[in-house]
């Protein structure tokens, strides 16, 4: 008995807690499970039995129905987890007729579950016949493809109780074992009277609903798709035509559309209509044949009725949809006839499924219409009145009314499910916002259903992450809708809260039940044992994206990235290796990258955020090793397509967000240098050359101008050559560097500013592009510059005599002033010139990491510097206290200028004889060289050879980020020509060789390596026999098949501990109350000897 379609959960294999003994005495206990006599009432009394021929609502009585559910949920309880009852209730089941074993092609750890939470379901509702029977209908439904028998429900429901006697001993109550066995009863009888009468009439609907759709050769075509192994094919295959994962109704709508104005094009232009051939089309057509053209309703109705006919077997969601085509019905403005929907309805279902239709048909889609006209008819009206009404009842709310309303909620919500203060944990405040969300849903979904139905789609899907026990909505319902009615006596007001978060819920539980997948549970324990066992069932050609998709209706959530947002990360990196590792059959190789970088183009982004630590398993997974060595070299693929470009052959931002992170170790990795490399190599060095080489004629001109020329003059004096040469190199540099720097600092400040990216240094805001050393360094240039050409000499003797005399000349009277400035900004120039020309260090990596650990030993020297001026300040004030007559130490300054002599071994030795006259100050300066050459310096390379170590294994390294940073800005500039051709030389869409003869994958580059860089004893491609369809999961691995052995036998003993345990206590019950156990057993014998008969 599964759970809804397309429900699947994680088993953990985990041994059952042993029953503790002595907590119940069991001579008491089994006197009185023998003497008490069950009253279960005519009604139900017939129930001891399969009832086949009937399928009523079962009344059970209430102390029945109480007991059954606390025997049930004791058992839940005294397992380690649902899973492993649900465990213990497979194992139960297929030991005692191994036969029926057959009947279900699911793997078993689904299975399990399934029966687990079936089961559960119906317990649940047992004390409350409705739902009871609505709970049983939609499971039987999904049960129609199964032969269920009066024999094999026999066996079913004596495995179960007997595993509960084993699991509880004592406490297995009389109520409680009748009370199940009416309940299994009923559930039986009730799967075989649904498949005797309905099976055939779904089974009509469905198959033509596919003809009239033309679904059945698009299914082929996907299945087709999938045997060649194209995930993008599988994706759609997925959205399209997974049961679980409904059609985009806004889709439908826009197709529905254009089919309604390709009718009324054909009205106008006769012969050029086009010719219907979809329901939706065909539906359109007739309508606006049969005169209903104008009724817009229909519209309305057509868009959900794919999901109505669809979910056909499944009640609940077929209520659901209903519920909702009420409320958008209930916004439309006319009249609304619904019997016209059924006549054209079949009119176009005659016209598309001709040659299969027969009375039959008609029977089944007469039948379906009346259904859904019936629930529709029941809500016809009331939306509007009951909007009117919660609008009015939220309008009456006082301030302190809403503070009652938000803590009762909770208050009674606690009451009826204590459970649910563990799922609760955060503040009171934000308890308070989601009550008033609770509050605002209920109105929005009268107003807006079907935006409303998306929102609550992705919610659901949220809540899948938070494993939320479905059971926890409905309490949470009954307490919110108890306490509308202690705050109103409008029954209108209350009537509309409590439809409104039921369906609220309704469309909850659906979405977190389809969306509960076996990965999603796995991801909620964070084991990778429990990923493993959930992907293991997978079929090969969909498991990559059940590991990055889960889709309800229009909204989709990925696993892996719930796994990393939930802090799950062993799971995250099980995910990331299975994804990442190279399976193939005889016909296929399966390989996630395409997937993983599909689904997620910016997973290099999300990693380096929020896990970085699963950078190098994803950077692992994208290299192949061959096993094999040919003359000394060892094959390679690595798969580096993605990290290259994105899905629009654009530069990925993957090397940006690599050197954006600035990890020198990630960016070291074999992967990241390849292809870092090979894009430097064969695109971004030319063009980085091309503008270096500018600046370096810059340069050029700079020294010309201001080192050459001006040395080249005669006593000052320069020839008139000489001075046009020199006003042209230096107008060269004004407008052609000057200019260009500035363009290139305004553009990127305001580019900060739009970005609104500023860093603060010292509480002031400043641009983040000058924390670069590159842009700071262009910043102190164009400062520098624009300071040389307001000072520059031949500027202010323009119109002077002297330049009349020789044209160009810098010499004159007004300069005279300005020449001692400008030369020193002329020299600052230069070494800011020759600095920012250290970036030419990139072409080697050997000497960029040499100057970067140059610059990060410099704050070792710096702060040699400051404690040396420290000392000097301070030597020097104490030597001038002194009483001496001593020249070079006449004052302050001119002993700092001395110390610094010593210090840097420039003072004359000379200096040295006169301090002999002046003991004092001689016994200072000993010791300020001592401090300073014995252990300032020595200090100093100790320090410096300290920073060294610690550096020097990522020197390497932070010499890559260095130039991952000039590829990713030179590449902005590359033309988008020159980079298609680039791609193109990669021929990425060429599969590449794994051994010789082997044709594997594409999308990657095929290098050589020594065979003893990286030794390899084992193939990493996973090679399997067997089928090669690609919807037949892989099988087990060795190592998996293993643990599962131990976890089985472990299992194994103990069950069979508990069964020994169980019959000894029996045992002992027997001595008091003998004979009335003898004739139970006997009983219980006796049904199941019918069922094995059966």
């Amino acid at each position: 008995m599964s759970d809804h379609e397309g429900e699947t959960e994680q088993v953990e294999h985990e041994a059952y807690n042993e029953d503790e003994e002595g907590e119940v005495p069991e001579e008491g206990v089994e006197g009185a499970k023998v003497e008490e006599v069950v009253d279960l009432g005519a009604s139900v009394e017939k129930y001891q039995a399969v009832q086949e021929m009937v399928f009523e609502e079962l009344h059970l009585p209430p102390e029945i129905a109480a007991e059954a559910q606390s025997v049930w949920q004791l058992f839940i309880n005294t397992s380690s987890s649902r899973e492993a009852a649900g465990e213990a209730i497979y194992a139960a089941l297929f030991d005692a007729a191994p036969s029926l074993q057959s009947l279900f092609k699911t793997a078993r750890s689904v299975m399990a579950l399934r029966f687990m939470n079936g089961i559960n379901n119906i317990i649940c509702v047992a004390n409350n016949p409705m739902a009871l029977k609505l709970q049983v209908e939609t499971l039987g439904f999904q049960h129609l493809d199964l032969e269920v028998t009066a024999p094999r429900v026999d066996i079913f429901r004596e495995a179960i109780l007997e595993l509960l006697e084993i699991e509880l001993g004592p406490r297995m109550t009389s109520k409680g074992r009748v009370g199940l066995q009416v309940v299994l009863n009923y559930v039986g009888g009730a799967y075989i009277y649904i498949r005797r009468e309905y099976a055939g009439r779904i089974r009509i609907i469905q198959k033509s609903w596919l003809t009239a759709n033309n679904k059945t050769e698009e299914e082929e075509a996907a299945d087709a798709l999938a045997d060649h192994h194209d995930n993008e094919g599988k994706e759609k295959e997925k959205e399209g035509n997974d049961s679980n994962a409904k059609t985009d109704s806004h889709a439908k709508h826009t197709d529905g559309g254009s089919a309604r104005n390709s009718m009324e094009a054909g009205k106008m232009k006769g012969s050029s209509m086009k010719v219907p051939t979809s329901f939706n089309e065909m539906f359109l057509f007739n309508a606006a044949v049969m005169g209903f053209g104008e009724s817009g309703w229909m519209n309305l109705v057509l868009e959900q009725f794919d999901n109505i006919v669809t979910n056909v077997a499944n009640s609940y969601r077929l209520q659901e949809e209903c519920d909702v085509l009420s409320l958008v019905l209930s916004q439309y403005v006319g009249q609304i006839t619904l019997p016209e929907f059924k006549a054209v309805m079949l009119a176009s279902l005659r016209s598309l499924v001709p040659k299969e239709w027969d009375s039959n048909h008609e029977v089944a889609w007469n039948w379906l219409w009346e259904n859904v006209e019936r629930m529709l008819k029941s809500n016809i009206g009331k939306p509007q009145v009951h909007v009117k009404a919660i609008e009015r009842l939220i309008m009456d709310l006082t301030e302190d009314s809403v503070n009652y309303l938000r803590r009762e909620i909770y208050k009674r919500f606690f009451q009826l499910a204590p459970a649910g203060q563990d799922y609760f944990k955060q503040s009171t405040t934000r308890l308070f916002f989601i009550a008033d969300k609770i509050i605002e849903l209920t109105v929005e979904m009268y107003k807006q259903p079907k935006t409303m139905v998306e929102d609550l789609s992705a919610m659901g899907l949220r809540h899948v992450g938070y494993a939320i026990p479905t059971e926890l909505f409905s309490p949470f319902v009954s307490g919110a809708v108890d306490v509308v009615r202690t705050l109103t006596t409008d029954e209108h007001a209350e009537s509309a809260f409590r439809w409104s978060l039921t369906l609220v819920a309704k469309i909850l539980v659906r979405t977190i039940l389809e969306g509960s997948t076996v990965v999603m549970k796995a991801v909620n324990t964070n084991s990778e044992k429990s990923l493993k066992r959930a992907v293991a069932v997978a079929p090969r050609g969909r498991r990559a994206m059940d590991l990055l998709n889960i889709t309800v209706g229009t909204q989709s959530i990925s696993p892996f990235y719930w796994s990393i947002e939930s802090g799950s990360l062993i799971c995250a990196k099980a995910m990331l290796q299975d994804l990442l590792t190279i399976r193939a059959d005889r016909d296929n190789y399966y390989y996630g990258c395409d997937a993983l970088f599909s689904r997620h183009p910016e997973v290099i982004h999300r990693l380096c955020a929020d896990a970085p630590t699963l950078l190098t398993t994803l950077l692992d997974g994208l290299i192949w090793r061959s096993r094999l060595t040919s003359a000394g070299m060892r094959r390679v693929n690595f798969y580096v397509k993605h990290l290259v470009q994105d899905k629009d052959e654009y530069f990925n931002q993957a090397l940006a967000w690599l050197a954006e992170f600035k990890d020198p170790k990630i960016v070291s990795h074999p992967v990241v240098v390849l292809f870092a490399d090979m894009i430097w190599g064969r695109l971004a060095m030319y063009h980085f050359m091309l503008g270096r080489c500018y600046f370096l004629l810059m340069l050029c001109l700079f020294v010309t101008s201001q080192a050459i020329i001006p040395r080249m003059q005669v006593g000052g004096k320069g020839t008139a050559e000489q001075n046009i040469a020199l006003f042209t190199c230096r107008c060269l540099i004004y407008l052609g560097s000057m200019c260009k720097i500035l363009y290139s600092q305004l553009r990127l400040l305001y580019l900060d500013i739009k970005a609104g990216a500023f860093q603060r240094t010292c509480y002031i805001p400043l641009p983040s592009y000058i924390f670069s050393f590159q842009e700071a360094g262009n910043l102190a240039l164009l400062v520098t510059l624009i300071v040389m050409c307001s000072q520059e000499p031949i500027f202010y003797c323009i119109g002077t005599p002297e330049f009349q005399e020789i044209m160009f000349t810098p010499d004159c009277a007004q300069s005279a002033d300005k020449q001692v400035s400008y030369a020193v900004f002329s020299g600052i120039g230069i070494l800011l010139y020759w600095a920012l020309m250290m970036d030419f260090t990139i072409f080697s990596m050997r000497i960029s990491a040499f100057v970067l650990v140059c610059g990060r030993v410099l704050m070792e020297v710096g702060l040699f510097l400051m404690a040396l001026i420290f000392f000097i300040l301070a030597f020097a004030t104490s030597v001038c206290a002194l009483q001496h007559q001593l020249e070079d130490f006449e004052g302050i300054d001119q002993s700092m200028v001395s110390l610094l002599g010593m210090s840097l071994k420039m003072y004359p030795t000379s200096g040295y004889t006169h301090l002999k006259g002046e003991p004092w100050v001689l016994v200072a300066v000993c010791m300020f060289v001592i401090l300073i050459s014995i252990f300032l310096l020595n200090l100093l390379i100790a320090q410096l050879n300290q920073a060294y170590q610690a550096v020097y294994e990522d020197m390497q390294g932070y010499a890559r980020l260095n130039r991952a940073s000039v590829i990713v800005a030179t590449l902005e500039e590359v033309s988008q020509k020159r980079w298609k051709r680039f791609l193109h030389s990669l021929r990425f869409e060429e599969r590449l060789e794994f051994n010789e003869g082997d044709i594997g994958l594409g999308g990657g580059i095929q290098v050589q390596e020594p065979a003893n860089a990286n030794p390899m004893t084992v193939d990493s491609i996973k090679r399997f026999g067997g089928s090669t369809s690609a919807s037949m999961p892989w099988p087990e691995e060795e190592e998996d098949a293993d643990d599962d052995r131990f976890d089985r036998l472990e299992k194994l003993i103990v069950r069979t501990t508990k069964s020994i345990t169980g019959k000894r206590k029996k045992g002992a019950g027997s001595s008091v109350a003998g004979s009335g156990l003898s004739g139970e057993a006997s009983g219980r014998s006796g049904g199941s000897s019918n069922g094995s008969s059966g």
